[in-house]
């Protein structure tokens, strides 16, 4: 197995000047693996394509992953609305609204700090991306470490889908980083 690729720059515009070229290079992008050092942060992207072949049905996905600097006990999940959620709705399944009428109609949000989230969402450009997006998962991970006081929480996205454009690429991850910037409070 290859070793993973790290990006390091100060800011984001350095950073996709070289994903860009990584995934423009000619080559059929099936894996992509990066650690993107942005500042202080460093955001694993991993994309993975696999279409298949003769009875085997492929799989394609996009994720990226970053730890919270700041532990606490703030939890949130967020996903497109699919028909399993409209139903549910109808029986009386509960998300929260974060008061943004077009968000709220496509996407499903839980967490146990409703003002945090509406903090977080309030920059109309993170909701438009994610109100773009289908067959996506963005929430946070708890993770105990070696004792039971030692925790690590981590900030992840991943969609269904293979992203190599470069411009798309971007934009969920402008998001998503700016996202974990509201989550530690920077």
């Amino acid at each position: 197995m290859e070793e993973t690729k790290i990006i390091s720059a100060n800011s984001e515009d350095d950073i996709w000047l070289q994903v860009t070229a990584d995934l423009n290079n000619g080559k059929e992008v099936l894996e992509y693996e990066t650690i993107l050092n942005q500042g202080t942060r460093k955001v694993l992207l991993d994309i993975d394509i696999d279409p298949g072949g003769g009875f085997e049905s492929g799989y394609e996905y996009t994720r990226l992953t970053s730890e919270i600097q700041k532990i606490n006990d703030f939890r949130f999940a967020i996903h497109h609305e699919g028909f399993i959620d409209k139903m549910g709705k109808l029986l009386g399944m509960e998300d929260i609204l974060t008061g943004y009428p077009e968000f709220d109609k496509k996407l499903i949000v839980k967490t146990n700090n409703a003002e945090k989230v509406k903090t977080i969402f309030a920059d109309n450009s993170i909701r438009e991306v994610l109100q773009t997006l289908a067959d996506f998962t963005l929430h946070i991970t708890h993770h105990r470490v070696d004792s039971e006081d030692e925790k690590e929480a981590f900030l992840e996205f991943e969609i269904q889908r293979g992203i190599t454009e470069p411009s798309e690429l971007r934009k969920i991850y402008h998001t998503f980083y700016n996202i974990l910037l509201s989550i530690d409070g920077h």
